[in-house]
């Protein structure tokens, strides 16, 4: 059977990524850096590991997945977190990345203190709210995608790759 594309290219290549521009607005909503967060962020050393843990809270937070390179973040988000760090040079992030186990125990950790769940747990209740809806509604592939990543956002699970 051939696969059907719903999706164009940008909205597929947007998917589990940064799409668009942030607003001002999205940054200060979305952005910002509660009590909660910063207690978690303070325990790191160095002002790279801060900013790096934090982009990755702050990524899962917007994008609903973490991304493949912590780091590809739009300078805009970059500089808006450094700046609620009091980090005056954005760029010692580039350090983050030096040590690979280092943005999964981060990811882990993560997950733990934010309740987030991976795909695989929902997968099976997923496809049946996938199915039931694509009985009950006439909306097609491209809502009932939309509908779902909503549906999975909801209930705090990471996007699936």
């Amino acid at each position: 059977m051939p696969v059907v594309e719903f999706l164009t290219d940008d909205e597929a290549s947007a998917y589990g990524r940064y799409g668009e521009v942030l607003s001002r607005a999205d940054l200060e909503r979305v952005f910002f850096l509660d009590d909660e967060d910063r207690e978690l962020v303070e325990r790191r050393r160095g002002e790279h590991m801060k900013l790096g843990f934090s982009l990755q809270l702050l990524t899962v937070r917007w994008v609903g997945a973490f991304l493949e390179d912590p780091l590809e973040v739009p300078a805009s988000v970059l500089d808006f977190v450094a700046e609620q760090l009091g980090i005056a040079d954005p760029s010692c992030v580039k350090r983050y990345t030096e040590r690979t186990k280092t943005r999964f125990d981060h990811q882990w950790e993560i997950r733990r203190v934010y309740g987030l769940k991976e795909f695989g747990i929902v997968e099976v209740d997923l496809r049946a709210w996938v199915e039931a809806r694509s009985w009950t509604t006439g909306d097609g592939p491209k809502a009932i995608f939309l509908d779902a990543v909503s549906w999975l956002r909801e209930r705090d699970v990471l996007l699936p790759g």
